[in-house]
């Protein structure tokens, strides 16, 4: 066989063809210092897709023990059930786990029992979810972005006996939420009629002081914040609380207040269009609040959906301190 050039093949072409047809390396390679041999190295290695290595004869040992192995370790990664306990549907989906600064969609099938709805990851032999019946207080479906842009995905809402919520998403969502309500049914166990679910997950505001009350807070409000040693300024995501004292950004990755400022101390809030990520972005509202900072001034930058709220409830606040200052100067 003439080997043969091909000046218009690509990588993908490259791959394609040590796949299929296999490559051969042999090699005698020896490593000098000064004229002086140090190291050999005798080379003799084939590459190819396995299917080919197979087709020659190649590793067939091993491709049936792995084989073998891979059967019996799926036959034992079966989810175990109580006595009495019968499944009724089983359907892959995911669970929203949420635990410190961890926060992540993990996979799995749903398992609905007559007794339990349970999240099992098989790979891994690990319950991630599971929830008794009767421990169900609502249900409620809504249609949210995905991580793909652009896209749509459905996510059940559940609310436990302890007001807790739950995401649970689903290959398909409606029929798991259906057949929760089947079982409820069937066991005489009847749903909240009208269920609320809070815009956010609330977790503990322990940050405030004795008489302080929060009167603003926001979902996913981005913060701009500023650059640190060799990092640059960020837009990171939180919450932002604005309360009877101060105006503050909680931290989702840090698990703590990133910005915190007395009211007293905010001069003025406008809004701006400009570009928050790539040079390609387009324009978004931008709440600029400018403060006083012992002697000097600072500027912080905010971006959301609720940005235009925020200016009015910052100006309000802006306002009335003005009008206290002015009556102060008439008496």
């Amino acid at each position: 066989m003439e080997p043969t050039r091909n000046a218009h093949a690509t990588l993908v072409d490259l791959l394609d063809r040590i796949l299929d047809k296999g490559l051969v390396i042999n090699a005698d390679i020896i490593i000098s210092v000064a004229g002086v041999p140090l190291i050999g190295v005798n080379l003799r290695a084939a590459l190819a897709g396995m299917e080919t290595m197979l087709k020659y004869g190649v590793m067939q040992a091993w491709d049936e023990k792995s084989r073998a192995w891979e059967r019996e370790h799926r036959k034992k990664n079966v989810l175990s059930l109580v006595e009495g306990e019968v499944t009724a549907l089983k359907m892959y989906g995911s669970y929203y786990y949420s635990k410190g600064i961890y926060n992540a969609w993990r996979p799995g099938y749903f398992y609905l029992t007559n007794q339990r709805l349970i999240l099992y990851r098989q790979d891994f032999e690990e319950i991630t979810f599971q929830l008794p019946l009767e421990e169900i207080k609502a249900l409620l479906t809504r249609e949210e972005a995905h991580f793909a842009k652009g896209k749509k995905k459905q996510v059940l809402y559940l609310i436990d006996k302890q007001d807790q919520v739950h995401q649970l998403s689903a290959v398909e969502t409606n029929q798991l939420k259906d057949a929760i309500e089947q079982n409820l049914l069937t066991l005489g166990l009847f749903l909240e009629a009208s269920p609320v679910i809070p815009e956010f997950e609330e977790g503990p505001i322990d940050f405030l002081t004795e008489g302080e009350e929060v009167t603003h807070r926001g979902k996913k409000v981005w913060y701009l914040v500023p650059a640190s040693g060799i990092k640059q300024d960020t837009w990171k995501p939180g919450h932002l609380y604005l309360t009877s004292k101060r105006l503050c950004w909680w931290c989702d990755f840090e698990r703590k207040l990133v910005f915190d400022l007395p009211v007293d101390r905010i001069v003025s809030a406008n809004i701006d269009m400009r570009k928050t990520s790539g040079l390609d972005s387009k324009k978004e509202k931008v709440l600029d609040i400018l403060y006083q900072a012992n002697l000097a001034e600072g500027t912080a930058s905010f971006a959301g959906k609720e940005i235009d709220e925020w200016a009015e409830a910052l100006n309000g606040i802006i306002s009335g301190k003005i009008n206290e200052e002015a009556e102060k100067i008439t008496t």
